[in-house]
């Protein structure tokens, strides 16, 4: 029975929970369609996304306790939070077609994308993480690892979704859309929230248990946990600084007829990556081993490109060329297997009765990188090289290039404290312990 239950209690619930809340991640295919509509920049609108992430990563933090405590509440605001935001951010978008240039129309777009659906993220994105561990125990990293993939894949599965319905739906589509994914989304949240339950048996911790606070077990080992969450931010922050620029720098070197196709190529690397390496680091004695792979592999591809000039030598040389993609696959791959590792590796160091409030704390690297990432390469691409005209795009060669000295630096940094601050000595069984 548990084997059946395992998959209807805690496997469907999470990729229906993560495959409606990954769509966050659609929003540049309706992001310059939305600044047209309520007549704003693009760069405007921009901050709705950057909001977004900021407050997946900040809910989670302040609301990981809440999660700990009943997922069956988490799960449920998630839903409600997730489905009013997107409603929402539809009636904001129809009230900027209605008054064009109105302020209120953004600002209520930041409120509903970015804060309400953020709260939703946040909520969805826990909820289901530790039930799959406690279900899947031999195996935490494949079940994690298979959540987090919805989450990554959403993006692959829903973008030709919603640029059929756009193109379908014409000029005043793009409201439209949001409301009617809305219902839909709601009712896939609303039936993994249903279906989500921890195993039979499984006791949480009272207020007067030792271990019951997950301050007080991170400041068991806060060095650990520092190393954990400056590595998980700095993967994040490098990840996106170069994702941001993936298209313009497919261009740079020769490839602007295959954006489309080779976008989705590193989505599926992204959602590969969340499932290979979390399975992978089942297998390894120290679960920190992987982020040690990962961060090597960042660290050689980025280099071999630099030493190359690969983005610079604009498709003339195809072997560079090959080096960029593998560089931009490398990122995709590095960054998703980032995510899905965080909470086996919590767990290994801090036990599994506050894993929730913990994860949660740890996730406000994602929030703070959210806004860091992205924009840190926008000053670079801004501020350095000399833009140039290809076939009527505006693209900097050099600009992108010198992004990749700054995330080198940041990921040898990374590895530093993959080995250095997160210290596999202190590794113990916590639940053990406390049984």
């Amino acid at each position: 029975m548990k084997v059946q239950n395992k998959w209807i209690r805690a496997a469907i619930p999470a990729l229906l929970l993560h495959c409606s809340i990954g769509t966050v991640y659609c929003w540049s295919i309706f992001s310059q369609e939305i600044a047209d509509y309520i007549g704003f920049s693009k760069g405007a609108t921009e901050w709705a996304f950057s909001f977004a992430i900021f407050f997946l990563g900040m809910s989670a933090a302040f609301l990981g306790n809440v999660v700990e405590k009943d997922i069956h509440k988490s799960s449920l605001i998630a839903a409600i939070c997730f489905a009013a935001g997107m409603a929402g951010t539809g009636f904001f978008i129809w009230y900027g077609g209605a008054h064009p240039h109105s302020v209120l129309s953004l600002i209520g777009i930041y409120v509903c994308y970015g804060f309400i659906m953020g709260i939703g993220l946040g909520t969805g994105y826990l909820s289901p993480v530790k039930t799959l561990m406690l279900w899947f125990e031999d195996r935490k990293g494949l079940a994690t690892g298979l959540a987090v993939a919805g989450f990554g894949a959403a993006k692959a599965i829903a973008s030709p979704i919603m640029q059929k319905m756009l193109d379908a739906m014409g000029e005043t589509g793009i409201y439209k859309m949001f409301w009617i994914l809305a219902v839909v989304y709601f009712i896939m949240m609303f039936v993994g929230h249903v279906l989500l339950a921890k195993p039979e048996g499984w006791h949480e911790p009272t207020s007067q248990e030792k271990g019951a606070r997950a301050i007080d077990v991170i400041r068991e080992k806060p060095v650990t946990f520092i190393g954990i969450w400056l590595m998980f931010y700095l993967n994040i922050t490098c990840s996106l600084a170069l994702i941001s620029q993936e298209k313009m720098i497919m261009k740079c070197i020769g490839l602007a007829g295959m954006v489309g196709v080779l976008s989705s190529v590193t989505a599926v690397f992204n959602a590969g990556g969340r499932l290979g390496f979390s399975a992978w680091a089942d297998t390894f004695k120290d679960r920190n081993t992987v982020y040690k792979i990962i961060f090597i592999m960042s660290i050689a591809a980025t280099g071999l490109v630099i030493l190359t000039q690969g983005i610079t030598n604009e498709g003339q040389n195809k072997l560079f060329m090959v080096l960029v993609l593998i560089l931009l696959f490398a990122v995709n791959a590095g960054y998703g297997g980032g995510f899905s590792n965080v909470p086996t590796l919590l767990s290994d160091h801090y036990g599994m009765k506050n894993i929730s409030a913990i994860h949660g704390i740890t996730l406000s690297a994602w929030a703070i990188a959210g806004l860091t990432g992205n924009q840190m390469s926008t000053f670079i691409v801004n501020h350095f090289g000399t833009w140039i005209d290809q076939n009527g795009t505006q693209i900097n060669p050099v600009g992108y290039q010198t992004v990749l000295y700054v995330t080198l630096v940041l990921y040898i940094i990374a590895l530093l404290s993959s080995l250095f601050l997160v210290n596999a000595n202190e590794k113990k069984d916590k639940d053990a312990k406390q049984a």
